[in-house]
């Protein structure tokens, strides 16, 4: 059985949907609770690396000191080819580590079910070739990569954020949305935070629910 590390970088930033669909495709999850404290493997034994999202740069070492072995993780994980999947934060993570740059509180931020263009260089991608060229995830940042790392593949725009996937080397992707939530996820979000952004709960709750069919049919 395939075993991939998985590192959890908040407590409300699960593995969601993928965790259930890469367990029913026989990959084993081996969780590390790092915002908890988990202690991250020095040299992984595994088949590869998914780091999620958190509400840090992928360099906030002071607040969250874990980011740094992770980096390394990744970093390790992309010199051997491993399979890498970076979402949110993992995926600002991954273009730090390759070289690109990510910023903190840039462009436009984006919340809730969000359009987003598949680009035409997706089409040899291993993942993403073969998806319609518009297609919803789910979104929550307000940082952004602002340069790809050297090299990579620039998979995925939306309007408000260009760099929405790419890839490194030839097994590494990073996303800035999250493929792996649900309408579920939207709805747990803090009302008054949202409020303050000028965001309605209800109507970011209602578009969740109408795009998630289609979504989750992409994104499996």
């Amino acid at each position: 059985m395939a075993r991939l590390l998985v590192v959890q970088n908040h407590r409300g930033g699960g593995a969601g949907r993928f965790g259930d669909w890469l367990t029913a495709d026989g990959v084993s999850l081996d969780v590390v609770h790092a915002y908890a404290g988990g202690a991250l493997p020095r040299r992984p034994e595994h088949d590869g690396v998914m780091v999620l999202g958190g509400g840090y740069l992928p360099d906030d070492d002071v607040r969250a000191p874990w980011l740094a072995p992770t980096r390394a993780l990744v970093a390790e994980a992309v010199d051997r080819g491993d399979p890498v999947f970076g979402i949110c934060l993992g995926g600002q993570l991954l273009a730090r580590v390759a070289g690109g740059t990510v910023r903190g509180e840039h462009g436009r931020p984006e919340f809730g079910s969000t359009p987003l263009t598949v680009r035409a260089e997706a089409g040899a991608d291993p993942l993403f070739g073969g998806l319609p060229e518009r297609v919803t995830a789910i979104e929550h940042h307000v940082d952004a990569v602002t340069a790809l790392p050297p090299g990579a593949a620039w998979l995925v725009s939306s309007e408000g954020c260009p760099y929405q996937a790419f890839r490194v080397g030839e097994r590494a992707w990073g996303v800035q949305f999250h493929p792996e939530a649900t309408a579920d996820r939207v709805r747990s979000w803090d009302a008054a935070r949202l409020g303050a952004r000028g965001l309605d709960p209800v109507e970011l709750s209602r578009r969740a629910e109408l795009d998630e069919p289609a979504a989750e049919a992409v994104w499996r």
